[in-house]
């Protein structure tokens, strides 16, 4: 069957017409579907927001309720407050009432008091008038007399029990004092051997004095000059006596002597370049000796200067003791009596060790070793205190503090122990240190040495200002001086060495 083309169009234009009615009408049942669930939730939507508002305004209501309430009690307590404060400045005030009252009254009594003050006053001086008049004496002569007769009746009891009471005083300062003293002594206790003057060198083999001595005796003799101590050969086996009355000097010529075995090569040059290295050597050890001493007593602030002029005092004596030795036990000491009377330890420790250090240089400047401690000690910026302790340990000075007295009374304890010190001794060195004094002040001297127990003065002089016949006239001026100055027994050798080296370099 055949569809002409206006059919075939017309039914197509009937199907698109259909088709789009049918989706239309779709369309508006869905439409009217989803509207009823709008509309439905819209109704939802309303009611939950009424219960919401239901419920919101039911809570305002509870709050503001609860806020009234909370307003009405917080009225009530200010109204009882407001009372309380009412009824309080009520009785305040009335308080005030009766203070103004009471003042008033206490004035009124205080007036009546003067004016009873002022009656019994009068009354009083009337009646001392007619006792005056009565007795005859005025009232200060009769207090004079009252006491004069109260004096006489108790003076023998009152000059019995003072007598009683400084004698107890005394006994009990003495009695502690002993008592510190003693307990100071057995809690630092130090064994003392006095210095001698020799110095004993061992040698491993007997055949070294020959070399030490050299040929025509050249090297002893340059070691002789260049330390200024005498070595003493041949009086012991296997060893050489080192004698000086100078610790300092003994020590160096035993570092020298030693550094020369060492190296093997003794001759006068290399004698003079050891000697040089020994006494660099033996000023290092001087200030570790000076540290070590600090350090035993617990001082550790000294300047270096101090340090180092502490530690010279190892070679140092004086009447036969070792001068840091007794230095450093009067520190102990001081230390121990300072703490047990409650004063300063450190001052006391302090003045104690440094008493002697003007004794590190006396032989070099004028002066005596405690002004010349005061000067070392001020010049290094030690404490005024320290210098306050120490200047007073031979009365040249007052005692300015209570350390002072403690610094003086271990001087003495320790000076004056069994074997401490040897005056002798003392004696023997100050003449041999006179000797060297008289001829070191003699122009052109350059060094000047006491040997052979000050039996010769050995005395080197400045070629170039001092000549032969020079060499001469001072041996001879020397030794008068020595006759008109100092007091020994037998004769003094003075012997002046005068040597000219001439030195020249090929180049």
């Amino acid at each position: 069957m055949q569809f002409s083309p206006l059919a075939l169009i017309a039914g197509l234009i009937l199907g698109f017409a259909f088709g789009y009615v049918g989706r239309r009408f779709l369309s508006l049942q869905r439409l009217t579907s989803v509207e009823r669930k709008i509309k439905s939730r819209l109704e939802e939507s309303e009611r939950k927001a009424k219960e919401v508002v239901l419920e919101s305004e039911e809570k305002a209501a509870g709050i503001l309720a609860e806020m009234k309430k909370e307003e009405r009690e917080r009225q009530a307590q200010y109204a009882n407050l407001e009372n309380r404060l009412f009824h309080r400045e009520e009785t305040l005030e009335k308080r005030q009432r009766d203070f103004d009252q009471r003042e008033l009254e206490l004035k009124e009594h205080a007036q009546a008091a003067a004016a009873r003050d002022i009656e019994i006053g009068s009354i009083k001086k009337e009646l001392e008038g007619k006792l005056e008049k009565m007795s005859g004496l005025s009232r200060e002569d009769a207090r004079n007399e009252m006491l004069r007769d109260v004096r006489e009746a108790y003076r023998n009891d009152l000059a019995a029990l003072t007598q009683k009471l400084n004698q107890e005083r005394r006994d009990e300062v003495e009695k502690r004092s002993a008592d510190i003293i003693v307990g100071a002594l057995q809690r630092f206790a130090r064994s003392h051997v006095s210095e001698i003057t020799t110095t004993l060198f061992p040698l491993s083999d007997e055949e070294l004095k020959g070399k030490i001595i050299g040929r025509e005796g050249r090297n002893i003799r340059a070691l002789e000059r260049a330390t200024g101590v005498e070595f003493v050969i041949d009086e012991t086996p296997d060893s050489i006596v080192i004698s000086s009355f100078d610790p300092y000097r003994r020590e160096v010529a035993r570092l020298a002597l030693e550094k020369l075995l060492k190296d093997g090569r003794i001759q006068p040059a290399k004698i003079e370049e050891k000697v040089e290295e020994a006494k660099q050597e033996l000023q290092k050890r001087i200030l570790e000796i000076g540290e070590a001493a600090a350090n035993e007593v617990g001082i550790y602030n000294l300047p270096k200067d101090i340090i180092q002029l502490l530690g010279r005092l190892h070679f140092r004596t004086s009447f036969g003791q070792n001068v840091l030795t007794h230095s450093l036990e009067m520190a102990h000491l001081a230390g121990v009596i300072a703490a047990e009377l409650g004063l300063n330890v450190e001052v006391a420790k302090k003045g104690a060790l440094l008493h002697d250090i003007g004794k590190a240089i006396d032989h070099e400047v004028e002066g005596t070793h405690v002004e010349l401690g005061r000067k070392l000690l001020k010049k290094y910026g030690i404490e005024e205190a320290v210098i306050l302790a120490m200047q007073s340990h031979h009365d040249d000075y007052p005692y300015a503090i209570p350390e002072a007295h403690i610094v003086t009374a271990v001087d003495v304890l320790s000076a004056a122990r069994p074997g401490a010190r040897r005056g002798t001794l003392e004696n023997y060195i100050k003449r041999l240190g006179d000797l060297e004094k008289i001829a070191k002040e003699f122009a052109g001297v350059k060094q000047a040495y006491a040997i052979s127990a000050g039996r010769e003065l050995r005395i080197f002089v400045i070629p170039e200002k001092v000549d032969d016949f020079g060499a001469l006239e001072l041996a001879r001026q020397v030794a008068t001086r020595i006759q008109s100055e100092l007091k020994y027994p037998g004769e003094i050798k003075v012997n002046v060495i005068r040597e000219v080296r001439a030195v020249e370099y090929a180049k």
